[in-house]
């Protein structure tokens, strides 16, 4: 168990022009405004969500493991997810892609389970990308409108919504069966006897048919008779796979159920295409758009485009963008200062790992956010394991303090292993100060995925999809967010207190976070001074101060889960003067639980807290 302290000091109120005023100053040279309070997104996979099947059969159908729909998502549970303290909910899985089932009597032809991840699909092999995936709608002949109407629904809760697009790849067997008027599909007008063109959709290996990858460990659908298995796939000529394999046959490891899309670079990786004039990236996104407004681009840039913009006509609020370093950043500032255009406050978040590219994606790419997964998340989880201090925490907040309004928080999402499972934390209960820490330390928004709240571990083998993660390829129930869903009550009736008392947690935590003002504000860390002379400060802990005109927050974390800890936290001088706060004494009360008092003590200009940190205990003090 571990043990976590919030503190929060709140002073006078801040005038709304001030705020505006310190808003537009901070993101002057940055893509997304820093809004007045924090965002928080809730991932849900779409398909899973509304699943009351329990049966979990490995490899298991739609009809013998159930599946989520549109409609699972009513008005009691929208207004639940949102009362969790949620703003966005991200929808995953939305677009039409590849999947094993039969739905040729509305048009939509097979797709070749030796091209496809498991039996329900993976999300980001999209087939159709103006419209939606037929599992999820009651009626698939009109799944686009029952969609449409969650759409609606989700709004009119108080909610915005994400979708996916994923640019860097598509199905290896798309068809456009829902394209506007004057829309052409991916690669019919490619030139397939040369490996590149600038304005082909996709590169080819000249010559080679596509084959399809055989692994000893590995059949399609776990060696289920199928007369659409039979070691074959037309393609010819092959193209590249979606991780960039020149191969005409991919290892079993490629994403081959995907092909690459070509956005006019070359083979040698050099670039065909207008790049951007030095200094763009301090411009905004209308000068991005202007720039580009005459540029002849390649065919892919203008087919993503459009795609986005479809959606965002249909009313969605923003994207989650696929593996997104794979693209280059050029496009980025056309696809997405064209869908700024049309709605500026579009959220546009992109899955990026590279540290050193964050910059060129979020000034030149012109993305609001991206992942922040190599720095943050990835110490976290080592920290929660034993393999490191807290300590470096203040060094990843220093490297990135330019750009730490856009480097987004999660700890569990669909690619990663559940907070909650014996790989990463352990205990839903350990994953606590991680979770503190991630909504806390920065402006950025935070993220939290469906059954994180209830300490889903992701057990289960789906069947292409093993336990840890929850599989994203399968047909599945989700245990313990199944318990929270009650058979479509959405009201916890089948959770146990332990649960009960983690989403509890969450809620008070998140719905906190969303109104601070702080949390928008100014970030010291006090680790450095508290471990060099504070007695009884152990090597688990780690602080830092938040703070606006208007709130002073003091954040301190136990990341022992075995250890009490008693000790007089230090609160330094300059943060004091900061603060502007006279020697005395300043009683301060829990708002996170509503139960403890204690105080801050500063004399001759330095302050001093006294705490007692129970394992996996929390606090939120207010002066």
């Amino acid at each position: 168990m571990k043990k976590i302290i919030l503190l929060a000091l709140i002073g006078l109120t801040l005038s709304a022009n001030a705020q505006n005023k310190k808003s537009k100053s901070m993101s002057s040279k940055n893509s997304a405004p820093i809004t007045e309070k924090k965002e928080v997104v809730y991932q849900v996979f779409t398909r899973l969500f509304g699943n009351k099947n329990t049966t979990n059969k490995p490899w298991g159908t739609i009809e013998e493991n159930g599946v989520g729909k549109f409609n699972d998502f009513t008005d009691k549970a929208l207004k639940e997810i949102k009362d969790l303290g949620v703003t966005y909910i991200w929808y995953t899985g939305v677009p039409h892609h590849a999947l094993v089932r039969d739905y040729t009597q509305y048009g939509i032809s097979n797709d070749d389970p030796e091209v496809v991840k498991g039996r329900a699909g993976s999300p980001y092999a999209v087939k159709d990308y103006y419209n939606v995936n037929p599992d999820l709608a009651v009626d698939p002949a009109k799944r686009l409108e029952e969609f449409e109407a969650l759409l609606a629904r989700t709004h009119k809760n108080g909610l915005k919504v994400l979708i996916d697009i994923v640019p860097n790849h598509i199905a290896r067997k798309y068809e456009g069966k829902s394209n506007p008027k004057g829309v052409r599909d991916f690669g019919a007008d490619d030139n397939k006897n040369v490996e590149y063109d600038r304005n082909n959709n996709f590169y080819y290996i000249p010559g080679q048919p596509f084959q399809v990858p055989t692994s000893d460990s590995y059949q399609p659908l776990n060696g289920e008779k199928s007369p659409l298995i039979d070691g074959k796939f037309e393609e010819n000529p092959a193209k590249w796979t979606g991780n960039g394999s020149k191969l005409a046959k991919p290892d079993i490891n490629d994403w081959y159920e995907t092909v690459k899309i070509n956005y006019g670079v070359r083979p040698d990786g050099t670039k065909d295409f207008p790049e951007l004039p030095a200094g763009f990236d301090q411009k905004d996104y209308k000068e991005h758009f202007a720039f580009w407004k005459d540029k002849d681009v390649p065919s892919s840039w203008k087919k993503f485009r459009d795609i986005a913009l479809y959606w965002t006509a249909k009313g969605i609020d923003g994207f989650r963008y696929d593996m997104a370093e794979m693209v280059p950043y050029e496009f980025w500032s056309y696809m997405n200062s064209s869908i700024k255009m049309k709605n500026p406050k579009a959220f546009l978040l992109a899955e990026v790992y590279n540290p050193k590219e964050a910059r060129n994606y979020i000034r030149l790419g012109k993305m609001d956010y991206l992942y922040d997964k190599v720095m943050l998340y990835d110490k976290l989880k080592e920290v929660i394991q034993g393999k490191s201090l807290p300590d470096p925490i203040s060094d990843i907040q220093r490297e990135n303090a330019d750009i730490e309004h856009h480097l987004f928080h999660f700890l569990d999402n669909h690619d990663e292993q559940r907070l909650a499972s014996p790989e990463f934390a352990g205990t839903p209960e350990k994953g606590k100060p991680l979770m503190v820490v991630s909504t806390t330390i920065s402006t950025s928004p935070t993220m939290v995925y469906f059954g994180q709240e209830v300490g889903e571990a992701g057990n289960e083998n789906g069947g292409f999809g093993t336990h840890s993660r929850t599989s994203i390829f399968d047909y599945v129930g989700v245990p313990n967010h199944q318990r929270w869903m009650n058979g479509g009550k959405f009201d916890g009736g089948q959770l146990s207190q332990s649960e009960k008392d983690l989403r509890d947690f969450y809620k008070r935590l998140l719905n906190f976070s969303i109104n601070s003002s702080a949390l928008m504000g100014k970030y010291q860390e006090i680790q450095t001074v508290n471990r060099q002379g504070t007695a009884g400060y152990d090597s688990g802990i780690y602080s830092f101060v938040r703070w606006s005109a208007t709130q002073k927050l003091i954040v301190v974390t136990n990341f022992s889960d075995l250890t009490t800890s008693t000790f007089g936290l230090k609160v330094p001088s300059n943060v004091i003067a900061s603060w502007k706060l006279k020697d005395g004494t300043y009683p301060i009360k829990d708002q996170l639980y509503l139960k403890k008092a204690t105080q801050l003590e500063v004399v001759h200009g330095e302050g001093t807290v006294k705490i007692t940190i129970e394992p996996s205990e929390s606090f939120l003090f207010q002066l």
